[in-house]
């Protein structure tokens, strides 16, 4: 029995870590290479009527690796913008014990406000975030646990699951794990 359990521990971990790299854009001529992730959810909170919804996509743009922030929020209140511009930063703190920084691009960007057909206000925020040479090493090596984001007016932390379902699309994510078997995507 023993033997069993190890055996399918190590087709577990085999088939989590072979992870396919799904493009949704993946494009290449005169002008340069570009190649967009597909979205993942990294981040979900549903609670009294309110969704916030959190995405990555790692995008290599010419030899630039970059990640992509998208914040879906929906609400029948009012919605609170959380702005990026150039001193924003993300913060990781991996399991190891390491912190590693993203630095936003220049852009300033504080979202868009709709209101859907339900009445409910949607706002839809979206940064790009360079990664440093030593940072992006240092995510290969560990989990995330934390997520700190500096906005333009304040700062947040989000606690980093190491697997959940999520309600929006009823799919199983490994957000903490999100580097360890993306990265190589946009290498």
């Amino acid at each position: 029995m023993k033997a069993f359990s190890f055996l399918l521990l190590l087709m577990t971990q085999f088939v989590f870590s072979q992870m396919d790299c799904d493009y949704s854009t993946n494009v290449t001529d005169s002008l340069g290479t570009y190649k967009s992730t597909n979205s993942f959810i990294i981040h979900e909170k549903i609670f009294g009527g309110n969704s916030n919804y959190m995405f990555f996509s790692l995008v290599k743009s010419d030899d630039m690796p970059s990640l992509n922030l998208q914040m879906i929020e929906k609400s029948n209140e009012f919605i609170k913008a959380y702005c990026f511009d150039k001193n924003s930063k993300i913060h990781f703190q991996l399991e190891n014990g390491k912190l590693v920084t993203l630095i936003h691009i220049e852009n300033e960007d504080c979202g868009s406000s709709l209101r859907d057909e339900k009445g409910f206000n949607n706002r839809i925020t979206t940064g790009y975030f360079l990664f440093m040479k030593d940072s992006y090493e240092e995510l290969k090596k560990s989990p995330i646990s934390l997520m700190r984001i500096k906005y333009t007016t304040e700062t947040v932390d989000y606690i980093i699951r190491k697997e959940f379902k999520s309600e929006l699309d009823a799919k199983t994510y490994r957000p903490s794990h999100y580097f360890l078997d993306y990265l190589k995507c946009i290498e």
